[in-house]
């Protein structure tokens, strides 16, 4: 890890970390609005530049990933000195509570892999930091992702005195505060809840993936799964489809995949009878993501090869696209929202809640396309709401169990404006 020159060395026992441009309030003394970004990816990029331009918050920003590089080149671009930059592996409690406690934030942007999540929230139990993740965890050796393993933290973060927000990037996060919104103001009941995520960007190559692709592919080609009058209804993959018009966009086929928002959802909003979580892909997509499952090149346990070890998905991933390049050659649009349908007074009610982001805006903002966009705002306005205090309670929290009106009135503020429409359209 070192060997920079001219680089400022630190040392702590057991563990060495490369930290650059380091501007301390008082060493020991902890800044108002220090924080901690982990992860130099295309959410990460974003997440920097958000943050940058609020420095009467985020006055002092810090950004690691285990490769430095990434998040110098970060730094670079936002310019005005406004990010120092730090080198750790994200998988190591002790590297992470030796960068915590030296920098001391008040808050840890949690944006690395979400086989990371549990690495990351020992490391602020041990140094009682604020947490905020947007994906949940996934154990790497198991594509199965769901919140029982951060749910378990919730007394050890209570006792702590401290709060982690999971979540807080678009879906999940974005879409269950839309969902909290609308039981707010426009239903004493939901009935049904479709979530609708659709990327009509075109990039221009055969297959590559708008985010990290080991866990895109491991997401895609899982088993689906709904919610229907307290159970759960498992599926085949991408074995349903449905037609949608998409407003700014026009129709698009539709998948119904499983989303960990459901999962959170089905246990914070009472009396909710069904709910699904529906996603698009183009056709080269689905072509290549079928050959890829007959090649056995989406497999996650190691295989033997000239005699090492490798993971056939790890392999394809280093055979693909880098997602954060994608952004100057995206073009098209996102609509991602919430199908909502129930009751208010005693008369039915059903509303269409979204967002639609275009690629190249969010590039020529951010210089990240509008995937990494879409949930690296929400990751800094959850950041900014917790700490503001509006949204601050110990112990282990998703979104929806938060008032949504704050953070409605900031996506509006910081590049995700919304439309809420009465909508008569069904999806059976």
């Amino acid at each position: 890890m070192l060997g920079d020159t001219g680089r400022k060395r630190e040392t702590t026992p057991g563990v060495q970390i490369r930290i650059s441009r380091l501007r301390l309030y008082g060493t020991r003394g902890r800044a108002m609005s220090r924080v901690l970004i982990i992860g130099a990816g295309g959410v990460g990029r974003v997440t920097a530049h958000k943050c940058a331009r609020l420095p009467e918050l985020f006055s002092d920003i810090w950004l690691a990933s285990r490769t430095r590089s990434k998040c110098d080149q970060i730094a670079a671009e936002i310019g005005g000195n406004r990010i120092s930059t730090a080198e750790v592996d994200a998988d190591s409690v002790t590297e992470l509570v030796a960068l915590i406690r030296r920098i001391a934030p008040r808050l840890v942007i949690n944006l690395a892999l979400p086989y990371q999540d549990l690495s990351i929230m020992e490391a602020c139990l041990a140094t009682g930091v604020d947490y905020l993740d947007t994906a949940n965890y996934e154990p790497p050796e198991l594509a199965k992702f769901e919140y029982k393993w951060q749910w378990a933290y919730q007394e050890r973060f209570q006792a702590a005195g401290i709060m982690a927000l999971l979540g807080s990037g678009f879906d999940p996060g974005v879409t269950n505060v839309f969902t909290a919104y609308a039981l707010k103001h426009h239903f004493d009941r939901i009935d049904t809840l479709d979530i609708l995520d659709c990327n009509a960007g075109d990039h221009g190559y055969p297959f590559a993936t708008n985010f990290n692709p080991e866990i895109n592919i491991r997401e895609v080609t899982a088993n689906g799964r709904y919610y229907q009058e307290g159970a759960w209804i498992e599926t085949q993959p991408m074995e349903i489809s449905r037609l949608f018009d998409f407003p700014e966009i026009g129709p698009r086929r539709i998948y119904l995949l499983y989303h960990e928002e459901l999962e959170s959802l089905a246990r914070h909003i009472p009396g909710m009878r069904h709910m699904r979580f529906w996603m698009t892909f183009g056709e080269s997509y689905l072509k290549h993501l079928e050959v890829i499952r007959n090649l056995g090149l989406d497999r996650i346990e190691p295989i033997e090869f000239q005699g090492q070890r490798i993971v056939p998905l790890q392999f394809l991933k280093a055979l693909l696209p880098e997602p954060a390049t994608l952004g100057s050659r995206t073009v098209g649009k996102t609509n991602i929202g919430c199908l909502i349908k129930g009751e208010k007074g005693g008369r039915p009610v059903s509303r269409y809640i979204y967002n639609v982001c275009d690629h190249q805006a969010c590039y020529r903002e951010t210089n990240a396309q509008a995937i990494s966009y879409t949930t690296g705002v929400p990751a800094m306005i959850g950041a900014k709401l917790m700490l503001e205090g509006c949204w601050k309670r110990a112990g282990v929290w998703n979104m929806e169990q938060f008032d949504p009106d704050p953070f409605m009135a900031d996506l509006n503020r910081y590049g995700l404006p919304w439309q809420d429409i009465t909508s008569n359209v069904d999806i059976p």
